[in-house]
């Protein structure tokens, strides 16, 4: 199931939407984004984490600010087209 959702956002957050049309300019969007995902990217799953602080076993920040649900759907996280 994991797969399949990496699969699906990459392909609406970064294939769809750049329309890329050679390889040459395809592989350094799909690193652009793979790093956005991975680094800086939250996810609710992971509880506000990204894939990296997760991996990397990072805690969770407490305190004042955005909820891990919140982090996930603010427009501030998205990647710059």
């Amino acid at each position: 199931m994991f797969i399949e959702r990496l699969w699906r956002s990459l392909k609406y957050e970064c294939v769809y939407l750049h329309a890329f049309e050679t390889g040459s300019e395809l592989r350094p969007g799909l690193g652009k984004w793979i790093a956005h995902y991975n680094e800086r990217r939250p996810h609710t799953a992971l509880a506000g984490r990204t894939p990296d602080e997760a991996y990397h076993d990072v805690p969770t920040p407490s305190g004042p600010g955005l909820t891990p649900d919140q982090r996930a759907n603010s427009s501030a996280v998205r990647m710059a087209a």
